[in-house]
């Protein structure tokens, strides 16, 4: 018998965030999510009954983060999964031409909101005994390409963020970096333009992703996976 998970997720306005708070939801989970923007988060609300969560969140604020979590954890139980999805990507550009805002502000995003988010959600899941954190990567995570050097730094760090996490965790408990593989998304269409057309939408990959993501568990624990 299926057991119901609470589900936490980062950046759920679009995308892959998008898509798999809606197939969580579909397959009878309780989901909480954050973006930043406020129209997403309004339809989402509208959508999808009081049970879920969806709150307007800059994962870079680190007391944003805090009074979410204050908020989130008064009602409901700690994540069972706690999926760290939102990111930024830099515009494509050689290293040297990057600006220097928007280099900090995919370092403040998809590093730091990662640990913000870690901070303040992880303690409620070792005391709850259980849970799984997943840190979500890229395949330029585990690799490099030229014009995406800012990303790909972020995603190496946090490959090796969450290998020493795994090492720290309790038992009981999980953490795993994953690579969601080649999806069709706004942040696809960014590098590879009228290209990212060949590859799956956001929709298709979560009817994979969500089954396979539900069923990690404690012996998963220090893995590096991809959505197969």
């Amino acid at each position: 018998m299926q057991v119901a998970k609470v589900v936490l997720i980062t950046g759920v306005s679009q995308g892959l965030g998008r898509a798999l708070a809606e197939g969580f939801i579909e397959r009878g989970d309780t989901v909480i999510g954050c973006a930043r923007s406020g129209k997403a988060i309004d339809e989402l609300s509208a959508a999808y009954p009081s049970s879920h969560c969806f709150s307007v969140v800059d994962v870079a604020n680190d007391d944003a983060v805090m009074r979410w979590a204050e908020t989130v954890l008064k009602v409901h139980a700690a994540p069972d999964l706690l999926l760290n999805n939102a990111a930024l990507i830099n515009a494509n550009a050689k290293l040297w031409d990057v600006p220097v805002g928007e280099f900090s502000n995919l370092i403040d995003v998809n590093i730091k909101g990662v640990f913000h988010v870690i901070r303040h959600f992880v303690p409620a899941m070792i005391f709850r005994g259980r849970g799984v954190v997943v840190n979500f990567s890229s395949g330029w995570g585990r690799s490099t390409s030229s014009d995406v050097a800012p990303y790909c730094a972020t995603k190496h760090a946090i490959e090796g963020l969450t290998g020493a996490m795994a090492a720290e965790l309790p038992a009981g408990l999980a953490a795993v970096s994953l690579n969601p593989g080649i999806i069709h998304t706004e942040m696809l269409e960014s590098c590879f333009g009228e290209h990212a057309s060949a590859y799956p939408h956001p929709e298709e990959w979560a009817k994979s992703a969500v089954p396979f993501l539900a069923g990690l568990g404690a012996n998963d624990n220090g893995a590096a996976l991809t959505v197969p």
